[in-house]
C-alpha cells in the first residue's frame, strides 16, 4: 500500500522511519531545483538502498504544504494510469480520487519505482509541455537497464544521489559543529581534535553511507546490526541482478561484482580481467561491467593517458580501476571486524590501501564529472586520481596513514608545469609550494577548489 502525506493528512501506514539527525545535501540542490523558473521533471538517479525515498519525503515535508507520494511497484491499480492517453488532466484526476486530495501546482508529485508504470518514464515529456508549472520528481534505481522505454531528451532534469557522505556521517552523530570547522579549514583547531576525527573516520570505513546503516550506528552504536544490514543490502543487490539483467549476462554480472576485494587487494589496483576468471579478456565481460556501472553499483576510474585540458580528451578506456559503490559495504564483502578497523593504530596491513582509496573514490565522485588516474607508460610512477575543477587539473595521492614519502607526486608535478598537488593522508595540514596535505577526514574541502 502507498500512502499521501501533507500538513493536514498522516496515514498510520507511513512506517519509514524518520531519521532526525540526518541531513543530506542534496537537499540544496532539490530545493534549487524548485526554485528554477524552467524547472523540469526530476529524475532522481542512485543505486538501491542510497536513500533517495528518504530523501525526496524529507524535501516535500520540509518544503511543500503538501505532496503525493507514489510507489508503483506497490500500487498495481495505477500501474496502468499512463497507458490510455497522456491528458495530464485525466492522469491528475485518477490521482486525486484514489488518494482523496486536491492536486494543484503547489503540490509535490512523488513518482516513486516508475518503472513499474507503464508509459510511465514517457509521460514525463508530457507533464513537461502540458504542465510545466507541475512538480514532479521521480525514482528508480535501475532506470534505462530494465525497459524498452526511453527517457525523454531535452524535456527531464537530473540529480545523482550518492551514499552519505563522511561530513554527512558526523552531522548525523551530532557533530555538526566538528562538520563545520572543517569546511571552514580551521586547521589550528582540528589538529587538536585529529585524534577523535581519525577514530570516526575509521569508524565510517566501517559503517559506510548506506543511511540504514548510519542510523543503525547512530541509534545503537551496534556493529552486528550495522554488518547485518550491509549483508542484507548486498543480498539485494544480488537479486536485483537476476531481476533486471539480462539473463545470460548474469552470472557475468556476479563474477565481475564479487571479484572487487580481491582486485583492490592487490597493489597496483588496475582490474584485471584475468582475476575475474582465468584466461578471461575484456570482451567477456564488457556488458557486465557496463551493467554495474550504469545501475550505480561500481565506480570506474579509467586512466588518462597525459595531463592537459580537458582530461577526458586524455582518456584510456582500456585501463582502469574498479571500486564499489560504498567503502561500508566493501568491508562487509571482505569480512572486516570493527575491531580491527577502529582500534589501535593499524588498519588492516593488507587492504588498508584498498579502503582508504575506496573512500577517497566515492567522495570524489560527488563532486567532479569526471574521475581518472594517472600511470606512466613504463608503470614507473601512478597518481591515484587526477581530476579537473573548472579549468584546473588536480593530481591526488592517497596514504591510508601518515606515510609522506610522495615521489610519483612530485615528479607528476614537476613535470606538468602549473599543478598544484594534494596528498590525502591520516597527518595533519600542512602546505608547500608544490603541494597541499589535507586530512582524510577533511576530503570535502578539495571540492571548494
Amino acid at each position: 500500500m502507498t500512502y499521501f502525506l501533507c500538513n493536514l493528512f498522516f496515514s498510520p501506514i507511513f512506517a519509514t522511519k524518520i531519521i532526525t539527525n540526518m541531513y543530506r545535501k542534496a537537499i540544496e540542490e532539490l530545493k534549487q531545483w524548485k526554485a528554477r523558473k524552467n524547472r523540469k521533471p526530476l529524475i532522481l538517479r542512485g543505486a538501491r538502498q542510497v536513500g533517495k525515498t528518504w530523501l525526496m519525503k524529507e524535501f516535500a515535508a520540509t518544503c511543500y504544504e503538501k505532496y503525493v507520494y507514489i510507489n508503483f511497484e506497490d500500487e498495481e491499480a495505477l500501474q496502468h494510469v499512463f497507458e490510455h492517453n497522456f491528458d495530464i488532466s485525466r492522469i491528475i484526476e485518477s490521482l486525486e480520487l484514489r488518494f482523496h486530495v486536491s492536486i494543484d501546482k503547489d503540490t509535490l508529485l512523488i513518482f516513486d519505482e516508475i518503472q513499474s508504470a507503464r508509459r510511465g518514464v514517457t509521460s514525463l515529456k508530457y507533464f513537461y509541455e502540458k504542465a510545466p508549472e507541475m512538480h514532479i520528481i521521480v525514482a528508480d534505481s535501475m532506470l534505462g537497464l530494465s525497459s524498452d522505454e526511453s527517457i525523454p531528451v531535452g524535456k527531464v532534469d537530473y540529480m545523482n544521489l550518492y551514499p552519505m557522505t563522511f561530513e554527512e556521517f558526523l552531522m548525523a552523530m551530532g557533530k555538526e559543529k566538528i562538520a563545520e570547522t572543517i569546511r571552514k579549514r580551521n586547521w589550528t583547531v582540528l589538529q587538536t581534535v585529529s585524534d577523535m576525527l581519525i577514530r570516526d573516520l575509521k569508524t565510517y570505513y566501517y559503517v559506510g553511507g548506506m543511511p540504514e546503516a548510519v542510523l543503525a550506528f547512530v541509534e545503537n552504536r551496534d556493529y552486528d546490526e550495522v554488518r547485518r544490514i550491509q549483508n542484507n543490502i548486498l543480498v539485494s543487490y544480488d537479486s536485483n541482478f537476476a531481476k533486471h539483467a539480462p539473463a545470460d549476462v548474469v552470472p557475468r554480472i556476479r563474477m565481475v561484482w564479487n571479484s572487487l576485494p580481491s582486485q583492490l587487494s592487490r597493489e597496483n589496483k588496475k582490474f584485471i580481467y584475468g582475476a575475474v576468471k582465468h584466461g578471461s579478456r575484456a570482451k567477456d565481460f564488457e556488458l557486465a561491467l557496463q551493467w554495474l556501472v550504469d545501475a550505480g553499483l561500481v565506480i570506474k576510474v579509467n586512466r588518462a593517458k597525459a595531463c592537459g585540458l580537458p582530461l577526458n580528451a586524455f582518456e584510456d578506456i582500456t585501463a582502469f580501476k574498479l571500486f564499489a559503490v560504498d567503502v561500508g559495504l566493501l568491508s562487509a564483502m571482505n569480512k572486516v571486524q570493527p575491531e580491527t578497523l577502529v582500534t589501535g593504530n593499524e588498519l588492516l596491513t593488507t587492504y588498508k590501501g584498498a579502503l582508504t582509496e575506496q573512500f577517497v573514490a566515492q567522495h570524489l565522485e560527488t563532486f567532479v564529472d569526471f574521475l581518472f588516474y594517472w600511470s606512466a607508460d613504463n608503470s614507473r610512477g601512478e597518481i591515484d586520481f587526477l581530476i579537473q575543477i573548472d579549468d584546473k587539473i588536480v593530481p591526488i595521492e592517497v596514504k591510508a596513514e601518515e606515510n609522506l614519502k610522495s615521489k610519483s607526486l612530485r615528479f607528476f608535478v614537476e613535470k606538468n608545469t602549473g599543478l598544484h598537488g594534494i596528498r590525502l593522508s591520516m597527518s595533519d595540514y600542512r602546505q608547500q609550494d608544490w603541494m597541499e596535505n589535507i586530512p582524510l577526514y577533511a576530503i570535502n574541502v578539495i571540492a571548494l577548489f
